[in-house]
């Protein structure tokens, strides 16, 4: 019979060896540049049907004309951020920017005007208002996580650059 298992601090109880901090940022970098990719570019497609939408909003209607060609670019201008391993950093903040102020607006929508179209473009303006919370709560994680391994990734490089410096 074996005795009790003694953990050290050093011991890590769960570790996920064949998932480096890097794998998992550029995993989440990717799924967000896929997101913010494909419903900018749905968004620009059906531009008219979105610029309505969004002016169907009383929430939006008053800056409907800018959001309608502002929106797809700055999920371009993200998109790129997220590409770039220097801005990276970024990218996941104002990632994690819109993914709230999309889900402010969406908890806006349910509680104050609940038959409102979706204007997020293509497979995505399928989900309920409830389906578009889920998704954005699981994309606001993904955003954190991503922001908080980047920034020890970021760390850890700083720390080992210092060391070979001396």
């Amino acid at each position: 019979m074996e005795g009790p298992v003694i953990h050290n601090r050093n011991t890590k109880i769960l570790s996920f060896s064949w998932l480096t901090k890097a794998t998992i940022v550029e995993t989440i970098a990717l799924l967000f540049i896929i997101l913010f990719l494909y419903t900018g570019i749905s968004k620009l497609m059906e531009y008219s049907v979105f610029k309505e939408q969004i002016a169907e909003s009383p929430i939006l209607k008053p800056v409907s004309s800018f959001i309608a060609w502002a929106l797809p670019i700055t999920e371009f201008i993200v998109s790129i951020m997220l590409m770039v391993p220097r801005w990276r950093l970024k990218g996941l903040y104002s990632s994690l920017f819109l993914m709230i102020a999309f889900t402010i607006y969406i908890g806006a929508v349910m509680t104050f005007f609940k038959e409102l179209p979706c204007s997020c473009g293509g497979i995505i303006s399928l989900l309920s208002w409830n389906g578009h919370l889920v998704f954005n709560s699981i994309f606001i994680l993904l955003a954190a996580i991503g922001v908080r391994l980047e920034k020890q990734i970021r760390r850890s490089i700083k720390a080992d650059w210092s060391r070979v410096q001396l």
